[in-house]
């Protein structure tokens, strides 16, 4: 009987499994060739993986670096209002996964809610999750429209601009005891 309940201790401690960050990498690009790049780097996104693939993310927007600093006040401003929003979150799963039975390196498909100005948008997209010793790398890129989540790119600056945002993840996991 105790060998039994030590199992099950042991279980519920692998299967309640979390990875966590604070130093998650998230990149955005939005360039358009024969323009200033448009471009920045969020070094501070918090995020957590359970061993089954469920995944949550947090960034504030104004630690987005841009190259340029009026840029950067644009973009906090203008288009992305973050004095009124200021995260961005991700919730969702990382399908098929157990990251228990990770050894290397495996493709895997992303589906989750990306809630941005207060706009929920359904996303799916492809990554690379590896185990690097004792943590868990997650890469991937999404493409967003900017207009789902009402962000208006005036006239006279549309050209400069990208109808597609490039968003890059890369995310390194230590394990939470």
């Amino acid at each position: 009987m105790r060998l039994l309940v030590i199992i099950l201790l042991i279980s519920q401690s692998v299967f309640a499994q979390k990875y966590f960050t604070r130093t998650g990498s998230t990149g955005f690009r939005a360039s358009v060739k024969a323009f200033e790049p448009v471009q920045a780097l969020n070094k501070s996104t918090s995020a957590i993986i359970t061993n089954d693939g469920q995944i949550a993310a947090q960034l504030f927007i104004s630690a987005f670096k841009f190259r340029l600093a009026l840029m950067q006040e644009h973009f906090n401003e203008n288009f992305m209002d973050s004095a009124e929003f200021p995260k961005a979150t991700f919730r969702g799963k990382v399908e098929d996964i157990n990251l228990s039975e990770l050894k290397d390196s495996k493709e895997v498909v992303i589906k989750g809610v990306l809630n941005v100005k207060g706009i929920d948008k359904n996303i799916e997209t492809k990554g690379t999750l590896s185990r690097i010793g004792d943590k868990v790398k997650l890469v991937s890129k999404l493409v967003v429209l900017p207009g789902d989540f009402n962000i208006e790119i005036p006239s006279l600056i549309r050209r400069k601009i990208a109808r597609e945002v490039t968003i890059d993840l890369n995310y390194e996991f230590t394990e939470k005891k």
